[in-house]
């Protein structure tokens, strides 16, 4: 198993701490750079090209959205993932940050085994989700943007296609999509990566607030 190496980025040196005594411990994981703000996490990320950056929202200097943002839209730093550490008095930002690029978040008082199921997730191209109370924050701040319209790149996906959309948008994973359309996982995730390659999306973080900015799901169809 390939090590999954990890910049840390909090401004506060005792939040980083509580996540290095967590991660330093496990053997596939490597905690390769710490950040006090921002712009240090982004000099981290190209300096180092870790596979994620745990990003905290609110550091001096930049921070953590458009920290975000400069990752994302950087083409030299596409195997790095971005996952945001916040906590629900910040959940304004969250869908931000998804939009930024982000490929998912965590909160700060987490379980430290959530912590480590989340770092392995996104490291293996997932997106972190998955958890209801995270697709409900989606649906919540999705529903605060102009109406959807949906955009000329949904003509180019399948009937079928769409339909994988939609259900990544609810935070299925690949086994429960395969268990649903009743297709292998091989295929179900070969959907995923086509739906992915046609609409240029970074990944299955962005493919979900495509599917909610599109229109393609309503903010209370979870109910």
């Amino acid at each position: 198993m390939s090590t999954i190496r990890v910049v840390l980025a909090d401004d506060q040196t005792l939040v980083r701490a509580g996540f290095r005594s967590i991660l330093e411990d496990e053997e596939d994981i490597e905690i390769v750079g710490e950040a006090a703000d921002g712009a240090e996490a982004v000099r981290l990320a190209r300096e180092l090209r870790p596979d994620i950056v745990l990003m905290d929202i609110r550091m001096p200097d930049r921070d953590g959205l458009e920290a975000t943002r400069e990752i994302a839209g950087d083409g030299r730093l596409e195997g790095v993932r971005v996952v945001i550490l916040t906590t629900f008095d910040v959940d304004d930002y969250v869908y931000g940050a998804l939009r930024a690029g982000a490929s998912g978040f965590l909160v700060k008082d987490t379980e430290p085994t959530e912590l480590l199921h989340g770092i392995r997730v996104v490291a293996r191209g997932d997106a972190l989700i998955a958890p209801a109370v995270t697709r409900r924050l989606i649906a919540e701040f999705a529903g605060r943007v102009r109406r959807p319209e949906p955009g000329p790149q949904l003509n180019a996906l399948t009937e079928r296609e769409r339909e994988v959309m939609r259900l990544v948008g609810t935070g299925l994973s690949n086994d429960e999509i395969a268990q649903r359309l009743v297709l292998s996982p091989a295929t179900a995730k070969t959907h995923v990566s086509r739906v992915m390659t046609k609409l240029g999306v970074r990944d299955r973080a962005q493919l979900v607030v495509l599917a909610y900015e599109s229109g393609m799901i309503t903010p209370g169809w979870l109910g």
